[in-house]
């Protein structure tokens, strides 16, 4: 509850002495110290915006924190999620949260929530708390967690992050705008690239995040000057901020119920259309790539769709970079065609996991060259053939 009854709060001599910083600003106070510890908080995402945020709101003295999240944690993640160690790898990330808010302040009551957020479960999990932050990385939770504040009419604090750019803000906070009036429709399905295919600056959601937590801060100490209604916009690489204005649209579609999100953002249709794509085209395994390109060296033209910085990463021997960004210009096109028609070579494609090059033959496919994608792509051949080739 954002107007907590302050009389029964109370600060013990330790609490004093650790929230002494904060006290001393008039904007905070004692009576804004007893409001962080009557607050409620709940964060959606232990991952790249979660980790920093969760650690500074424990840090505040917020007196209750709960965590949405189903994911264990990965190496590829220490770059940037910094709440979670190495000891903690392949653990759950709720724990890994948990154990850190406790090592930070003790007197914090950490809730778990070891599950995927649902349409059937959203509204019970956010019910309890005062204010609901969106740590996500994709568009259905996305548009979940708006509607469902919506409907149980509690401010969700914004952040999203790709490369070196960043975007905050706070919704549905006092007659604000929400979601869906800064983005009335989800984009395509793969339009939009996830950090694991397009990379992110390792210190970008530190910055975000913590711009998140300070939103939540100041809601819940009343300040007047939110986020609410301006769309901050943070380009790591130019250090620049710049600022857009966010109002209600008022044709917006009424939110009454919570729907599969899944379908809305045609995640299902695309799925479906992927899979027919992929039965279409011939396939292989990194076992049968590895048989292939040892017994017929001379007869197969092994090209890499990814960026080139990928390629520089790890790569399978012989094969040839042709980045998928030129085959869709149609540079990459004529470049493959003179590869297999001067050297009589039949094609074969791969990518990270096989998605891109999928793309990739299609386009070909339509330009008349015929390939065959490899399944799994370079990193089912780090994990199942060549160990050495170092996955990312």
């Amino acid at each position: 509850m954002l107007n907590p009854n302050l009389e029964a709060i109370e600060l013990n001599k330790e609490e004093y002495e650790r929230y002494a910083r904060h006290i001393i600003l008039p904007e905070v106070g004692l009576e804004g110290q007893k409001r962080l510890k009557a607050a409620s908080v709940l964060c959606v995402g232990t991952g790249g915006l979660g980790s920093p945020l969760i650690l500074y709101l424990a840090a505040s003295g917020i007196g209750r924190i709960g965590i949405v999240d189903f994911d264990v944690v990965d190496t590829s993640n220490l770059q940037r999620q910094i709440i979670h160690s190495t000891s903690w790898v392949g653990k759950p990330k709720i724990e890994s949260a948990k154990h850190r808010i406790l090592e930070i302040n003790p007197a914090c009551q950490v809730d778990l929530y070891e599950t995927r957020l649902s349409s059937e479960n959203a509204l019970s999990i956010f019910e309890p708390y005062d204010i609901i932050i969106d740590g996500t990385d994709n568009f259905p939770t996305r548009y979940l967690v708006n509607d469902a504040c919506v409907l149980l009419n509690k401010p969700n604090v914004y952040g999203s992050i790709f490369r070196f750019e960043g975007q905050a803000t706070v919704f549905n906070y006092e007659g604000g705008p929400n979601y869906r009036d800064l983005y009335p429709e989800p984009p395509p399905p793969g339009m939009v690239p996830s950090c694991a295919e397009g990379g992110v600056l390792g210190v970008l959601p530190g910055i975000i995040g913590t711009i998140q937590a300070t939103e939540a801060i100041k809601i819940i100490l009343g300040a007047e000057t939110t986020l609410s209604g301006r769309l901050l916009l943070f380009n790591a690489w130019d250090m620049k901020f710049r600022e857009l204005k966010l109002r209600p649209n008022p044709v917006r579609p009424v939110i009454e119920k919570l729907v599969d999100y899944e379908e809305f953002c045609g995640i299902p249709q695309a799925q479906a259309e992927s899979e027919k794509a992929q039965e279409e085209l011939p396939e292989i395994t990194v076992q049968e790539l590895k048989f292939l390109l040892e017994s017929h060296p001379h007869d197969y033209v092994l090209i890499d769709v990814r960026n080139p910085n990928e390629h520089e990463i790890a790569r399978i021997p012989g094969s040839v970079l042709v980045p998928l960004s030129d085959i869709e210009s149609g540079e990459g096109v004529q470049k493959i065609r003179e590869l297999v028609d001067v050297k009589g070579h039949r094609l074969i494609a791969h990518c990270k996991m096989g998605g891109r090059s999928t793309k990739a033959l299609q386009i070909l496919k339509e330009a008349g060259i015929e390939g065959i994608n490899v399944k799994g792509g370079i990193l089912a051949w780090s994990q199942e053939v060549d160990p050495s080739v170092p996955s990312y």
